[in-house]
């Protein structure tokens, strides 16, 4: 459930695939949630490669493992390193 808009999606588009670390991240529950990691991803690592899979709760992204991680917190979401 997104908080912020108090609905959930069932979506299960992915973005464009990526490789690099992955993080299960369990409160990002939208596409506004998947928006708001994207944005954050993009202004922590600009040009990575980010795939999103709303429906798995997954964010790939290629870059640094540690600043990924941490823009996502500041976001506001936990994400948990799955590989």
């Amino acid at each position: 459930m997104c908080e912020a808009h108090n609905h959930a999606d069932t979506s299960t588009a992915a973005a464009t695939s990526a490789s690099g670390v992955t993080f299960h991240v369990s409160d990002m529950t939208c596409g506004h949630c998947a928006g708001v990691i994207r944005s954050a991803l993009e202004q922590t690592l600009p040009g990575s490669e980010i795939a999103i899979d709303i429906s798995a709760a997954r964010v790939t992204v290629d870059g640094d493992e540690a600043a990924a991680a941490d823009a996502i917190r500041q976001a506001g979401y936990s994400p948990e390193r799955v590989n």
